[in-house]
């Protein structure tokens, strides 16, 4: 029982800081509504949304990149991982757009969700 409940204190605080870091940095709170759109409905095999919002995923990696980054997120490594987030996005739309396989197509964007979660992990780690 002692550590469910650490457990949950766990994800109650990861959820703060993700809460926080989303107010602070709109562009990547953007990202993660296309983000979560697109990617929980391939855990379950639907490929279907993010086969049409490939485009508005890679523009809105692009815009976290292009935005006013907030001064305590703007440290090499998250930098470094914004610009992951760019050109992964860039290569799972090509692959999209480029009718490549469902299994590839899945693991593409699972690293980009994979990446998406590193930021959000190096933006907590800065409070």
């Amino acid at each position: 029982m002692k550590s469910l409940a650490i457990i949950l204190f766990v994800l109650a605080a990861n959820s703060i800081n993700a809460q926080s870091t989303f107010d602070k940095w709109p562009a990547i709170k953007a990202f993660h509504e296309v983000m979560s759109q697109t990617f929980h409905p391939s855990e379950e095999g639907n490929l279907e949304p993010i086969k049409t919002r490939s485009e508005e995923l890679m523009n809105s990696a692009a815009a976290v990149l292009k935005s006013n980054i907030p001064a305590e997120f703007q440290t090499a490594a998250i930098l470094a991982s914004a610009e992951k987030l760019q050109l992964k996005s860039k290569a799972l739309h090509k692959l999209v757009q480029a009718k490549g396989a469902d299994a590839d197509i899945t693991k593409s964007l699972a690293e980009l969700h994979d990446v998406f979660h590193e930021i959000v992990g190096l933006c907590s780690e800065k409070k």
